[in-house]
């Protein structure tokens, strides 16, 4: 039987495990409205991919387990896990917690001692990506909700058709209204073993994609921004000195007016001035080494 499945979520378990080079809130999502929003989307099952950890998987078995309402939906342990290089790999079906800081190899390696399933996730996004590394994978995400310059799917599709790889989509859901954006079917029984054995024989399909909304992303910045003040000015001086002033001055003016259509028109800005990298970094083959460094500067100029 098909079952309707959720591969790239997160929830308020998520917070605190990102990492040192981003802001400590991840997400506000919490385990009622995350099994709420499934139920009434008809999903048969989610996975839970926090950042780091393992926390929020077991949680949401117990909630679950509290409320009859949501016993017809299945929740199964993953991991959103950050290498070496900052690249992000999805372990699927693993019971143990894999540490952050382990290279590619060692981090498949220990997903295969599990008996879990690794995949891509946004495999040429211009930040946390595996790129060309994502072949190692047992599967690529070729369609990210986040993505939203939409070349960096484009190039991760025909990456996936030139590799022959599997094929998923995931909402990297870190709001809500994004939760099943991206539903993938599996052909199998509605239990973990059964599933992980169908993701490695390829019986998975993509069923639903769909892009976050600019309100939407505009939605989880504020999150982050308004409870990450203290990192975020930290951070600015440690890596912005030069662009301290001009930096701490629009946090300010943001804090001072939070709803103000000022932010749409620099949402807007940035996902023309990131559409513009991407051509340049997926189908020209410019290094995209300079954006690990995230110097605003050499990004601008790259851009024009």
């Amino acid at each position: 039987m098909p079952v309707k499945t959720e591969l790239h979520c997160h929830n308020s378990f998520s917070n605190f495990h990102v990492g040192t080079e981003e802001p400590p809130y991840d997400c506000n999502v919490s385990i009622r409205d995350q099994l709420d929003r499934s139920h009434s989307l008809g999903l048969d099952a989610i996975f839970v991919t926090n950042h780091n950890t393992l926390d929020g998987y077991r949680q949401l078995l117990q909630y679950k387990k509290d409320h009859s309402k949501f016993k017809n939906i299945a929740v199964f342990p993953a991991e959103e896990i950050t290498i070496d290089t900052g690249a992000h790999v999805l372990a699927y079906g693993i019971h143990d917690e894999i540490k952050s800081g382990l290279t590619l190899d060692e981090l498949i390696d220990e997903v295969r001692k599990q008996n879990g399933i690794s995949s891509a996730p946004h495999p040429f996004s211009l930040l946390d990506a595996l790129r060309d590394d994502a072949k190692k994978c047992d599967m690529v995400e070729v369609f990210n909700s986040n993505n939203v310059d939409i070349l960096s799917n484009a190039k991760a599709t025909q990456f996936a058709l030139e590799h022959n790889m599997i094929q998923v989509s995931g909402s990297d859901s870190h709001v809500l209204s994004t939760l099943g954006r991206c539903v993938n079917v599996i052909d199998s029984e509605n239990n973990l073993d059964d599933i992980l054995q169908s993701m490695r024989r390829g019986r998975i399909e993509i069923s639903q994609t769909g892009y976050a909304l600019p309100v939407e992303t505009l939605d989880h910045l504020k999150y982050k921004i308004s409870n990450s003040k203290d990192y975020l000015v930290d951070y600015i001086s440690e890596h912005y000195p030069n662009a301290k002033w001009l930096l701490t001055l629009m946090l300010k003016i943001y804090d001072s007016n939070q709803d103000s259509h000022l932010w749409s028109i620099f949402y807007n800005i940035a996902i023309y001035l990131m559409k513009r990298i991407s051509q340049k970094i997926n189908f020209q083959n410019h290094d995209p080494s300079f954006m690990r460094e995230r110097n605003l500067g050499t990004m601008f100029k790259m851009a024009l």
